[in-house]
């Protein structure tokens, strides 16, 4: 590493690891990092789980054991240069459906003095500090970055678990701030399951200040929204490696209920939905479209008044919504049905009929109903074997989602069954991608029906993003438009996530009628997911795609 430095000032290779040396500016830490009495105290209050305060120094244990170090760095000119370091870096957007900021590069092997300096005084003096504190060994791994936070950026509930991380730590570089200001680090309590329940704790950043906890399965935490639009969250972070603390069971979500479609006939369809939408020639043209790319949108999909009555029936009916979590995978308000208004309730049956199933199979190809004919391409023999693949896919999805699907047997041919909610989403309304959803991922068809969202822009959040399984890139993407109902036919390696919604969208005016205007605050939308799904003539959701 070292014959890699460009200033090439020393010839001899001894001489110039000497002058590196010399180059790193000197960190002085803290009196309570350096003080041995201190050190003791801290250790036997961290074994104890007890709270310990000492000067700038304090240890508190709820709802975790975490540690916070003010005037962390004795020179204020350090942290200045190192400041200055900071911000001449490249800093990299970063936005998936955990978080959205900008970061650095590596820090592992930089060679500006200040962080240089830093980097030794960190894994080297404090982290031997650490180990005698925690009582156990950690590895000399350098794990560091720059994170920048301005307006709207976020990092959403986690626990930072990941293999040999075993102590995470913040240092803050940020000027005067407020809670106001969002970016706080905000801790949350778990519940019996180790899911996290609710935020008990927030950290308000401050000029060099360090905070430090160790990652244990409910060491749960935020970084909450960025609300200031003048200032810059500048931190640095990483985590001191070693043996990982034991784990237990994750908790396994139980399997959503699934429902048959309702014995409805096409008077329903021809009362909501658009004539043209009706029109067999249309249908076809449609099919064609969704079989090409196994999405689209279809723009004006309810009659006019019909959306109309149902759009200004959910903002002023007494529906009552119930808050949707943990944090670490969902955040948002779903409706309880037995309290939806007459029409509102009509369309939610609409879209759960029996006379929709058969739409649905015109629009897509897809064999959404027992009566569906089999696709016309196929011979007897092929028929014969892909029904038998199609039973097979069935008998899997079945049992990875934990449902029965009674009719997959030889005499009767199988007919999916749906789920799904009627959601509103607000500032701060998200959802995760997480392990529990990749286990149980099947072929299925996701319908989006969305409502009062105009004037809903695409920098508010709450879009709808498709990805490949273990990637961030992102295959497809479904912004909220009024009555404009999606499609999309997804596989099983394909995963959908709600990106936050953010503070932009509370930003506009109220509208005067005492109601919170456009951003309008609040954004409704009817969401239904239709499996196991068995393909007809279309390719699995987005896989050509990747």
């Amino acid at each position: 590493m070292a014959s890699k430095r460009q200033q090439g000032e020393c010839i001899k290779s001894n001489k110039k690891k000497r002058k590196i040396n010399n180059c790193e500016e000197t960190v002085e830490l803290c009196r309570d990092v350096t003080d041995e009495n201190v050190r003791t105290a801290v250790k036997e209050a961290w074994s104890q789980k007890s709270h310990l305060t000492h000067g700038d120094l304090e240890l508190d244990c709820h709802p975790f054991p975490h540690c916070v170090i003010k005037n962390f760095i004795r020179s204020e000119q350090f942290l200045e240069n190192l400041q200055t370091e900071l911000l001449s870096l490249n800093f990299h957007a970063k936005s998936n459906d955990l978080y959205k900021f900008k970061q650095s590069d590596d820090l592992r092997k930089r060679t500006e003095p200040h962080i240089a300096g830093l980097r030794s005084a960190l894994f080297i003096q404090f982290r031997l500090w650490l180990e005698d504190v925690l009582g156990v060994k950690l590895e000399p791994t350098v794990d560091i970055s720059c994170a920048k936070y301005e307006y709207t950026d976020i990092l959403l509930c986690h626990d930072d678990e990941l293999e040999g991380r075993r102590v995470a730590f913040i240092l803050y570089l940020v000027p005067p701030w407020l809670s106001s200001d969002g970016g706080s680090l905000d801790l949350y309590a778990t519940d019996g399951n180790f899911q996290p329940q609710s935020v008990v704790k927030s950290l308000v950043p401050s000029w060099n200040t360090l905070v430090l906890f160790e990652v244990s399965p409910v060491s749960f935490h935020q970084v909450s929204e960025v609300l200031s639009q003048d200032k810059c969250r500048l931190s640095l972070s990483g985590w001191f490696h070693g043996q990982s603390l034991e784990r237990p069971p994750r908790h396994i979500e139980p399997p959503v209920l699934r429902s048959e479609h309702l014995p409805r006939d096409e008077t329903l369809l021809l009362e909501w939905i658009n004539p043209l939408y009706l029109d067999i020639s249309y249908q076809e043209r449609i099919q064609e479209e969704f079989e090409e790319s196994s999405e689209i949108q279809l723009k004006d999909f309810l009659r006019e008044e019909k959306f109309s009555q149902v759009c200004e029936v959910m903002q002023l009916a007494q529906i009552q919504w119930m808050r949707k979590g943990p944090a670490n995978k969902r955040c948002y308000e779903a409706a309880c049905l037995d309290t939806l208004p007459e029409c509102v309730s009509a369309c939610w049956e609409l879209l759960q009929s029996e006379a929709f199933f058969l739409l649905l199979s015109n629009f897509t190809g897809l064999r959404l109903h027992y009566l569906c004919p089999a696709d016309d391409d196929e011979d007897d023999d092929g028929g014969e074997n892909k029904d038998k693949e199609r039973k097979e896919s069935c008998k899997k999805d079945d049992k990875a989602t934990g449902s029965s699907n009674e009719a997959s047997n030889e005499s009767e041919p199988s007919t999916p069954k749906c789920c799904g909610e009627l959601r509103r989403w607000s500032h701060g309304s998200y959802t995760l991608l997480h392990d529990g959803e990749a286990a149980r991922a099947e072929y299925a068809l996701d319908l989006i029906l969305p409502f009062s969202c105009a004037g809903w822009q695409s920098e508010f959040g709450g879009f709808s993003c498709y990805v490949a399984n273990e990637e961030d890139e992102e295959l497809l993407t479904i912004y909220p438009e009024d009555n404009s109902l999606a499609l999309v036919y997804r596989d099983k390696e394909t995963l959908k996530f709600v990106k936050h919604v953010n503070h932009r969208s509370n930003s506009d005016s109220s509208t005067g009628d005492g109601r919170q205007g456009f951003g309008s605050r609040t954004l409704d939308w009817m969401c239904r997911s239709v499996s196991p799904v068995t393909l007809s003539r279309c390719k699995p959701a987005l896989a050509l795609q990747r």
